[in-house]
């Protein structure tokens, strides 16, 4: 090459080392964007107008002029104390001109601008920014007015094996022990049971008994599995319980379908509880956060077998609590009738459950409760004092290591997020989340430990939960494993890949251990 050919990339090169713009660099640099619409979406809350928005749900700004780095800038209330703030938020583009971001969880009415790199700013546009609607209970309070899960309950694997299955039967010795509700299995998995069938479950409420369905699920067939669920509404159950256990860790897409077709199918009053382990933090991977979350259920049933799990009355209770309470959703405990408990634990269980403020109980299982447990759970009772409830620490590792693992860390997360922490939802509680948490901390007046603790769950527990879309997760998780798979095969032969991740990180995680190991099967 001569020197002739190299003159001009020369000169080029040192005005560009003298910090001397160019033509073409300064072509290459965004201008001042200019915001043409701006429009709600209705993803995950509905809209009531293009300009009124909801924290924590999407908006689509439609702008001219963007950099693909380009950010809507949004006020917020200040942390320093003044009246209003910024917060610049990327989002998604869906084409050069159209950005979809999430509207920060403090987000304030007033401006908008979409911000490209140099500080570029685009013109303003006025939103109105709202709370997001409050579908179901929160704080752990039971659900307004009463329910079937209200008072005591006896749950019912075979019908035949129960009493014969005689309505009659059933009934009489259901109400000398103050049973007031049959838990009667319906399906398992995408097969409806003929023992739910209308004629039965007629029969069973003519005596005055509430009966509910339920339904052991493994998340292979989320959607087939949701329509053999709401067969039991369609027999007439006064409520419905999901029983998810083991198969369902680490489906989080699948818990999705399942519940988005179940309310579908049922309606978004229906009576639905979930029934699962106990100990939350034994089980880092099982969607917790989707069954007890928005239009999943609004009854948690924990499966507090003690002598099963091998801990006492006192300790099983505690510590089901303690990592139960931040779900927010109200607690009705599963207590033991099977293989031989004491009849003072059986009376135990009753005294502290009630005096933890459960509305109700219920009793697995009756074809194996003997007559002792029986008799032990309607015996009359002195009441207890209410123990004192702990809440569940949550913490980063030491240099700068992730700590504390899980969905519970996923609950914290999502929860910070709609308070307008910059936060990654992925089960992990590193450096980035503890720094999420200290702001949030600051800013509500608390210390600013970095921990979620006992003086900031309740404080964040106030914050709007923000949704996260696992199906489309999984999807493009799915769509990169192909693409991956199909480039492999090119330039190597076929080769099987892994699947891709379903739900955040922590979704991998094995159980710490099974804690109900010898409990009836399913």
């Amino acid at each position: 090459m001569t020197f002739a050919r190299l003159r001009i990339p020369l000169a080029v090169a040192l005005l560009c080392a003298l910090g001397v713009p160019t033509a073409q660099a300064a072509k290459s640099r965004p201008g001042h964007p200019r915001i043409v619409f701006v429009r709600c979406s209705s993803v995950p809350y509905p809209c009531v107008s293009h300009k009124v928005v909801t924290r924590t749900g999407r908006v689509l700004v439609g702008a001219g002029g963007m950099s693909r780095r380009a950010k809507v800038v949004f006020p917020v209330r200040s942390r320093a104390g003044a009246r209003v703030g910024l917060r610049a938020v990327g989002g998604r583009f869906r084409t050069r001109t159209r950005i979809l971001v999430r509207v920060p969880g403090d987000a304030i009415s007033g401006a908008i601008r979409v911000v490209n790199p140099g500080r570029k700013y685009s013109n303003a546009v006025r939103i109105h920014v709202r709370n997001p609607p409050r579908s179901r209970p929160t704080g752990g309070s039971p659900p307004p007015g009463p329910s079937a899960f209200d008072g005591s309950g006896m749950w019912i694997w075979y019908l035949s094996k129960s009493e014969g299955g005689d309505p009659a039967a059933i009934a009489a010795q259901a109400q000398a022990h103050g049973v007031g509700t049959v838990f009667v299995k319906s399906a398992d998995g995408t097969s409806v049971w003929s023992q739910f069938s209308a004629d039965a479950v007629a029969a069973l409420k003519a005596t005055g008994l509430r009966v509910c369905g339920w339904q052991f699920v493994y998340g292979r067939e989320p959607v087939k599995e949701a329509v053999a669920a709401a067969a039991a509404k369609d027999a007439g159950a006064d409520c419905f319980v999901i029983d998810a256990e083991t198969s369902y860790e680490g489906r989080y897409a699948q818990a999705q379908r399942y519940l988005a077709k179940l309310r579908e199918l049922v309606g978004a009053d229906f009576p639905v509880g979930l029934t699962s382990f106990p100990y939350v933090d034994y089980h880092p991977a099982l969607p917790y956060s989707v069954f007890l979350g928005p239009s999943g259920a609004t009854f948690n049933l924990p499966q507090v077998y003690w002598k099963t799990i091998g801990d006492t009355v006192d300790q099983s209770l505690a510590h089901t609590y303690q990592w139960n309470l931040p779900y927010e959703t109200a607690i009705f405990p599963l207590g033991q009738a099977y293989d031989g408990p004491k009849a003072a634990d059986v009376r135990r269980f009753r005294q502290l459950s009630t005096a933890y403020g459960a509305r109700g109980l219920s009793w697995w299982v009756w074809q194996f409760a003997s007559d002792s447990d029986w008799e032990a759970l309607g015996a009359p009772l002195d009441p207890l004092a209410r123990p004192d409830t702990l809440w569940p620490t949550l913490k980063a590792g030491s240099g700068g290591k992730v700590g504390s693992k899980g969905d519970i860390v996923v609950w914290a997360q999502q929860h910070l997020a709609g308070a307008g922490e910059p936060v990654t939802i992925d089960g992990q509680y590193g450096p980035g989340t503890a720094s999420a948490v200290a702001d949030f901390q600051t800013r509500n007046g608390l210390p600013a430990s970095g921990q979620v603790d006992a003086l900031t769950w309740p404080a964040l527990l106030k914050s709007p939960l923000a949704p996260v879309d696992w199906v489309a997760r999984a999807n493009a998780s799915a769509s990169s494993a192909r693409t991956a798979a199909a480039a492999r095969t090119a330039s190597a032969g076929p080769r099987r890949l892994p699947p891709g991740p379903n739900g955040p990180a922590s979704a991998v995680l094995p159980a710490k251990r099974d804690e109900v190991p010898g409990g009836p099967r399913r």
